[in-house]
């Protein structure tokens, strides 16, 4: 089922199924991708409870081994709706039968939408509802719709960061695993420059905030849309070599196993923990100029 919130500004549509995000328009413009499956079948999934890919398709944990595909489950089941106002929507998932099997925890997920003028803000929560510690990731998987120029590429569109470092540093990523080494991702002041290579070998994985503010800039540099966040690490993701007409910028926290790991779900590098009864409780948000 989709719902749709208004304010003076924005509309936006979400389903129950994911509690995704499908549709943001503002004057008229539609900013979100339309899961067009010839690129990418989805708009703006929720990571939970893993960001990336555990290594070989399965995690371990207390001597167990449990499969899991790329990003979780929440994004594939039916949430219902918790809570609705004009311009607000809270939706729930909570564990179940079939998700034991795969995620041995008790937990219960609630994601709250809201407009506020031209923002978008997003809250996750957590909340631990078994007897032992609860090990979760959680992110954003937001897609923007990027205008191509009229050869079908990024040319002439910019990634514009709150820092004013020259160049960040990005984790080698292979084959869905991270790696221990970085390359560098050359900035004029603080932009990025995107061209028809920019994707080439996918996402862009920034760790150790390096940045809390990712805006997509046309050709005058204006920006258009802003994701403003606290994660400690971030992506920016568009399909390979595809030039596609869309980019994701993603706050997480969590991220992919490295490529030589081999311990415990409790030892995964950016996991979360809860205690028994704890919630966990994080924001970002949408801003559209």
């Amino acid at each position: 089922m989709q719902i749709e919130l208004k304010n003076d500004t924005l509309t936006a549509i979400f389903d129950t199924h994911g509690a995704e995000l499908k549709s943001l328009v503002k004057d008229g413009r539609e900013y979100m991708w339309n899961a067009d499956p010839a690129y990418w079948n989805r708009t703006s999934p929720i990571l939970f409870p893993f960001v990336g890919a555990v290594k070989g398709g399965v995690y371990r944990y207390k001597g167990y081994e449990y499969p899991m595909g790329q990003h979780g489950f929440a994004r594939d089941r039916e949430f219902e709706i918790a809570g609705q106002t004009e311009a607000s929507v809270s939706f729930r998932l909570n564990s179940d039968a079939e998700s034991r099997k795969i995620y041995p925890f008790e937990f219960e997920l609630t994601i709250i939408y809201a407009l506020n003028k031209n923002e978008l803000n997003t809250t996750w929560i957590v909340k631990n509802q078994d007897n032992k510690t609860m090990y979760f990731s959680i992110g954003a998987h937001p897609a923007f719709l990027v205008k191509l120029d009229e050869n079908g590429t990024f040319n002439g569109n910019y990634i514009q960061f709150d820092t004013r470092e020259k160049q960040m540093e990005a984790k080698d990523f292979v084959d869905g695993l991270v790696k221990h080494t970085t390359h560098p991702v050359p900035l004029e002041d603080g932009c990025l420059i995107l061209d028809e290579h920019t994707f080439d070998n996918g996402v862009y994985i920034f760790e150790h905030d390096q940045a809390q503010r990712v805006a997509i800039l046309d050709k005058d540099k204006k920006p258009y849309v802003t994701v403003v966040f606290n994660t400690p690490l971030f992506g920016i993701w568009s399909p390979e070599k595809k030039n596609a007409p869309f980019l994701c910028i993603e706050p997480w926290y969590g991220r992919a196993d490295a490529d030589d790991f081999d311990g415990d779900l409790s030892e995964r590098r950016y996991g979360n923990s809860l205690q028994m009864g704890v919630s966990f409780r994080a924001d970002y948000k949408i801003i559209f100029e």
